[in-house]
């Protein structure tokens, strides 16, 4: 499998394109503040064709180019319901005072053609299995979407800002719950082999052992048994 990403705008939300192999179809995750040059380098370079993009969360950071990317490739964009309204209204998961504009008064729009998700489903993209995992915590509609293991490579998740390496995502932000994102990184993460690969939303790529063994937000989590947690 073929994985390339890079850090996105301002925010630095991690951009990530997914493939079977070079000259493949592709998916493209989260693609943040003007990443649409990064996504084309990407997809010159591997001759990759995007088929759809996934959407861990709502958040600004990571969907700014959602409708611009999915416009010029004709291609569907995958969010869960619960954060589909950010689509076109990110100041929603933002905290503004009133009157306050966001980002000099940007707008947003959704796609054209916006599929919504469900916790457990298994969807086909590109060659691919994605399965989704449904984690709110960090907004109400936050998803992970884990790949199955192939030959050498290991599980592989993305993890949008679920987990990160030596932390997990913020909760103080409208429709946070730390309460809820420790129950979600009980059920969705910690259930999975040490050998799983995590790629965040910000930050390196991490495991979820070294996750497990290091991270001060996970020490005190007991594992749970996902509904989900096979292929």
């Amino acid at each position: 499998m073929l994985v390339a990403g890079f850090p996105a705008g301002s925010f630095a939300a991690n951009c990530y394109v997914v493939a079977p192999a070079a000259g493949e179809e592709c998916v493209i995750v989260d693609p943040g503040e003007n990443a649409e040059a990064g996504i084309e380098e990407i997809l010159r370079e591997h001759r990759l064709k995007p088929v759809a993009v996934l959407l861990t969360h709502g958040h600004i950071d990571h969907v700014w180019s959602v409708a611009p990317v999915c416009g010029a490739k004709d291609v569907p964009a995958f969010i869960h319901p619960d954060d589909r309204d950010l689509l076109t209204d990110p100041a929603k998961g933002l905290s503004l005072q009133a009157g306050q504009q966001l980002f000099g008064g940007i707008t947003l729009a959704e796609p054209d053609d916006v599929r919504e998700l469900a916790d457990g489903e298994a969807i086909e993209l590109a060659g691919l299995s994605f399965t989704v995992d449904h984690a709110p915590g960090h907004t109400p509609g936050s998803v992970t979407f884990r790949t199955p293991p192939a030959g050498d490579v290991p599980d592989v998740m993305f993890t949008g800002d679920l987990l990160f390496a030596g932390s997990i995502g913020r909760t103080d932000l409208p429709g946070g719950s730390y309460e809820e994102i420790l129950r979600s990184l009980a059920r969705v993460c910690l259930a999975l082999p040490d050998e799983t690969a995590v790629l965040p939303g910000h930050g390196p790529q991490t495991s979820i052992g070294r996750e497990r063994a290091t991270n001060p937000f996970l020490a005190d989590l007991t594992p749970a048994d996902g509904p989900h947690k096979g292929f």
